[in-house]
């Protein structure tokens, strides 16, 4: 049985329609067959003007509200009975109509002041159930659950008729016979191991493993178990994590107050919130902590990193800074100009200190090292070193200027040890050589002139060959064995 409701705004063109032949001519013999008119004859008589009596005796009590009356004030309800049953009879009909008047509250039963209502049958297998919203009190009837009710009572007339099987009333749950769980225990040994006793089923195994536990099966039983090395961090997630499980699946576990996760509380941090300055003064204590140049160098180059270093990263926050400041703020430019100095200066000491980690890889080597270092790998020595070496002169200047005296055998003053400083460097590089210039030491008067000849006599290179130096009286011409030195070639 299927019930559908409608809403119309005028009744008397709606009994025209249901007592006229309909769309496709198939109304046959329609007539009234039940109804409340509340006093009001809803019979059909025998004048022509009939239906609109009846349309008449419906709307009195909406003609009552005046303006308080609903816009569609028409309730319709057309109900089908299952064509694959036989047709009801008049008189089953109207004892549907009535149910279904007082499900929805259209005229609930022994209401003297319910809406009125009647039913037309006009087709074998159809009734049209037609009513009022206004009631005789002067109320309204609210319909937003009449679709609910209706369906509800439509389905429970269909099943009292035959037309629907009755559905199967539900069956008793069967009381479960509670099992009692084994208790699971769950401890520290004296060993320091973690055991887990008590889990003689294989769910409760299953969760232990899954938890972490290693099954041990010998003439004890069946035991879980974990190793004695397990960190204590560790060893308490897995049996706290394995005692919630046990007792999500309803095992009663009785876990040692020692294992209990919430008992491990890690030391407040000196800095608090400032995790960042408590890595870079652990930085602080790793650079202060170094042995040697390696040591130092692996620790500052957390700092000097071009791309993760603690100076890359303060700058890209500073000049981060200065920008979300500009995009909150428009105003507050100088503000933002101050964190942007800032991270200039902090690119700047990235600049001063490009290849300094390469340096502090060579501190820390003691003398000793050097020298097994030198003896190891000896420098090649430069030209003049290897000129002089040759030279038997060379090795006598050598002696005497390592006893810091002129050789008396020859007559001839060695190179003194210390060599005036000119009063520029440059003129010094100019005539002494790189070299010189690295060996001598400033005196205490200085004689630009003397200096210069001085210079000039002791590096000639008729002196260098014979191995002597001239005297501060002598003069600078060759001796006469030794042809004078020939004359540049002129083109």
């Amino acid at each position: 049985m299927i019930a559908h409701l409608q809403r119309a705004s005028h009744t008397a063109s709606l009994l025209e329609y249901l007592y006229g032949p309909g769309e496709r001519g198939n109304h046959t013999n329609p007539r009234l067959i039940a109804g409340d008119g509340h006093g009001a004859p809803i019979e059909m008589p025998a004048q022509p003007d009939a239906l609109a009596y009846l349309a008449h005796a419906l709307d009195a009590p909406v003609e009552r509200l005046g303006a308080r009356a609903p816009e569609r004030p028409v309730w319709v309800c057309s109900v089908r009975s299952d064509p694959r049953h036989p047709a009801l009879a008049d008189s089953q009909w109207a004892e549907v109509a009535r149910r279904v008047v007082a499900a929805t509250g259209i005229a609930p039963e022994g209401d003297p002041d319910a809406c009125r209502w009647i039913a037309v049958r006009n087709q074998a297998r159809l009734v049209h159930v037609v009513a009022t919203l206004a009631r005789e009190d002067g109320g309204v009837h609210h319909a937003y659950r009449d679709a609910f009710h209706l369906q509800t009572e439509c389905h429970r007339i269909a099943t009292e008729l035959g037309h629907v099987p009755p559905a199967p009333r539900p069956t008793p749950r069967a009381q479960e016979t509670h099992v009692p769980a084994p208790n699971i225990t769950i401890n520290i040994e004296p060993s320091g191991s973690v055991s887990a006793k008590g889990a003689s089923d294989d769910l409760s195994a299953t969760l232990l493993k899954h938890a972490g536990f290693q099954q041990i099966e010998d003439w004890y039983g069946r035991r879980h178990r974990l190793a004695t090395t397990t960190p204590q961090a560790q060893r308490h997630a897995i049996a706290s994590h394995a005692a919630e499980m046990l007792r999500a699946a309803r095992f009663s576990v009785d876990l040692d107050p020692d294992l209990v996760t919430s008992r491990l509380t890690t030391p407040a941090h000196p800095l608090g919130l400032y995790t960042a300055g408590a890595e870079v003064l652990r930085l602080t204590d790793q650079i202060r902590a170094a042995e040697n140049g390696a040591g130092l160098e692996q620790a500052v180059d957390h700092l000097l990193h071009p791309e993760h270093g603690v100076l890359e990263r303060l700058r890209e926050a500073l000049e981060t800074a200065g920008e979300q400041i500009t995009d909150l703020d428009d105003e507050a430019y100088a503000l933002a100009d101050r964190f942007g100095f800032a991270a200039e200066f902090v690119s700047a000491a990235q600049s001063e200190l490009i290849g300094a980690g390469h340096e502090l890889h060579r501190i820390g080597y003691s003398q000793q090292d050097r020298a097994e270092a030198q003896t190891q790998s000896p420098a090649t020595p430069d030209a003049r070193n290897a000129a002089l070496a040759t030279s038997p002169a060379a090795d006598k200047a050598k002696a005497s200027s390592a006893l810091g005296t002129p050789s008396p055998g020859d007559g001839t003053a060695a190179p003194p040890p210390q060599v005036p400083a000119l009063r520029t460097r440059e003129l010094r590089r100019d005539v002494l050589g790189d070299d010189a210039v690295a060996d001598t030491q400033p005196s205490a008067v200085q004689n630009p002139e003397a200096d210069r000849q001085q210079a000039a006599r002791l590096f000639s290179p008729h002196a260098a060959i014979q191995g002597t130096a001239p005297s501060a009286g002598a003069t600078s011409e060759p001796p006469a064995s030794t042809p004078p030195p020939r004359s540049p070639r002129t083109r």
